[in-house]
């Protein structure tokens, strides 16, 4: 299922993963992902394995997909069920049959393509002749139809309003379980039709979700999380009549689909929910609230559900209140959305991601101690897109993980080129996103990339941001660290529990957050407290470093009570990894002859 639509469609999904440059069995699995019952990436895992008959010109990769998919969703691969084995059997050659009218007999990649993939000078001929954009998404598309009408018809056959035949049908649990599921989504869809073709009345739809649900799976268990979403399904059975209709679209993502006179209605419905819903035994639940009321009952369901889902998420940023109605201005962050999920493979491919590097300096001695990595999109149309647009949405479908692998290796390769120059005194720090913290792949990629580079191991240090998840920080940690990187804490004083995380991690430097800074500026009692920080770092002998430093003030007070290490635009604001490496050239010149050299000077 899409972020931003439950009723996207399967041709959508797949021609969205062709962008993305996954091959076509990707492309067939990752299209009924939801419906076969698997997360996205593990589909493109699957069809990534299987994709091997392509690459040999052998059977089309859409046709291998189908059969997978088909299997998936029917739940025939239990070979001790005779039956649905038989039955399993009938499906896929009735695949393969419509399959083969609409190819016209062709079955493989050779046949459809006219040439053999296998053979280095006919590859050319196809990619000079476009040959696969000329028939692939043709092949791809009629795969997808054949697929929706087998389902279909095996659907057709299961009663929408008694669930309990599903019981008694032969198959797995987990067949039963997409059955019910697709049922409900069917049922539901034909409801709201119903609804926006019958009613005199205004219709709005409401989208909602569990603020950080995600923290409540880790600290309770995945079970109590299954507990809290039957929960919430209970009560709004309880709060919605039989003219207001609800889906629990995924995960904690929930829909009312309602009929109303006034928008105060609206929000009445939503408090008596949120009276309900705010905690599940000793699990306290916040909901965030997106509304959109339908002016043009024309317009598709999926792009009702979006601009719900638009306000949605508009209202998880929005620290006044937890209910927002949809704006057009909305639109614009859906655009954008979409603009890079399309673009970001290709921001990696054609190297279109920039390393950025803002130096840190010595207050005492005013010379260059290191720099961090940034990340800088220049699109070759569009052109500079920075971290504020396109971070969170990279961050929220899991690509982050590209860019910090990407970002990681420009670090390494530019800490390589400077040894090599002679300068061997810039260690490079990189960010290490929250996504790492959950597996160890970081880990040998950071290995990998370091012995590719020949570089000391200490010279990539590694910044992680303080979070709520203290037990995930604390463990990635102490593995990195005993793996020997230098590790930083970034944002101090912006998050959760910093003092607890400093307590449970083993950081060698804490890096003072820019706001927290800023705060502490404007009082006495602010920089009393600063001071102490200070002085709490030195005791336990962390290195500190302030960050958004902008002001003499500033650097005068760092200097007085005792923090040496600052980066801000005072210094020198984030550059291009060739004018860094010319001030430190710069740098180190100078240095032969006593003087140093700030950015502002060069």
């Amino acid at each position: 299922m899409n972020e931003m639509g439950w009723v996207m469609t399967h041709k959508e999904r797949a021609e969205r993963l062709i962008r993305q440059q996954y091959h076509c069995t990707q492309a067939v699995l990752g299209a009924f992902a939801d419906e076969i019952g698997l997360d996205l990436k593990t589909a493109l895992k699957i069809g990534s394995c299987f994709g091997g008959g392509m690459r040999r010109a052998e059977t089309c990769g859409c046709l291998t997909g189908a059969v997978m998919t088909l299997g998936m969703a029917l739940g025939y691969y239990d070979a001790q069920d005779k039956e649905r084995e038989v039955y399993g059997i009938k499906k896929t050659e009735e695949l393969v049959r419509r399959f083969s009218e609409r190819m016209e007999g062709k079955l493989n990649c050779r046949e459809i393509l006219g040439y053999d993939l296998t053979k280095t000078e006919e590859l050319a001929v196809i990619h000079e002749k476009n040959l696969m954009g000329k028939y692939c998404p043709g092949v791809l598309n009629a795969t997808i139809e054949i697929l929706e009408e087998l389902l279909a018809e095996h659907l057709a056959g299961v009663p929408e309003e008694d669930e309990t035949e599903l019981d008694n049908m032969a198959g797995s649990d987990e067949m039963r379980t997409i059955l019910r599921s697709q049922n409900r989504f069917r049922r539901f869809k034909r409801s709201v039709g119903e609804l926006l073709l019958s009613s005199s009345k205004e219709i709005a739809f409401i989208q909602f979700d569990i603020r950080q649900f995600k923290v409540v799976n880790d600290l309770y268990g995945e079970k109590i999380g299954d507990e809290v979403l039957q929960y919430v399904r209970e009560q709004l059975k309880a709060v919605c009549n039989d003219r207001q209709y609800f889906i629990n679209l995924r995960s904690d993502v929930f829909m009312i689909v309602t009929e109303y006179d006034e928008e105060s209605e609206l929000v009445e419905l939503i408090e008596r929910l949120n009276a309900r819903v705010s905690s599940y035994k000793n699990v306290k639940l916040q909901m965030t609230y997106g509304i959109y009321t339908v002016e043009d009952r024309e317009m598709e369901l999926r792009q009702m559900e979006d601009r719900a889902a638009m306000a949605r998420k508009a209202a998880k940023q929005n620290a006044v209140s937890r209910i927002l109605f949809y704006k057009e201005q909305f639109k614009e962050s859906l655009y954008n959305r979409k603009f890079i999920e399309e673009n970001m493979q290709a921001a990696i491919t054609e190297r279109q991601f920039m390393m950025y590097l803002q130096p840190k300096y010595s207050i005492a001695k005013n010379e260059i101690i290191g720099a961090e990595a940034l990340v800088r999109w220049r699109h070759p149309e569009r052109g500079m897109i920075f971290p504020d647009q396109f971070i969170p949405v990279i961050e929220d479908n899991g690509f982050i993980r590209e860019v910090d692998y990407y970002i990681w290796g420009e670090a390494c390769n530019f800490i390589k080129m400077c040894r090599q120059k002679g300068i061997t005194f810039c260690p490079i720090s990189v960010n290490v996103s929250r996504v790492h913290l959950r597996d160890d792949e970081c880990i040998k990629v950071l290995s990998d990339l370091i012995s590719g580079a020949a570089i000391p191991r200490e010279m990539l240090e590694l910044e992680i941001t303080e979070s709520v998840d203290d037990q995930e920080v604390s463990r990635k940690a102490y593995q990195l660290k005993d793996e020997g990187y230098t590790l930083l804490m970034d944002d101090f004083g912006s998050g959760y529990s910093s003092l607890n995380i400093l307590l449970e991690t083993p950081f060698d430097v804490i890096k003072l957050d820019k706001r927290f800074m800023e705060s502490m500026m404007v009082s006495g009692k602010g920089k009393m407290i600063l001071e102490q920080v200070v002085a709490m770092a030195n005791k336990l002998g962390l290195g500190l470093l302030a960050e958004g430093v902008e002001t003499r003030e500033q650097v005068d007070l760092l200097q007085r009570i005792g923090c040496d290490q600052v980066q801000g635009y005072y210094y020198a604001k984030p550059m291009p990894k060739e004018e860094f490496f010319e001030l430190l050239c710069a740098q180190a010149e100078a240095s032969k002859g006593g003087g140093a050299v700030t950015a502002a000077e060069l």
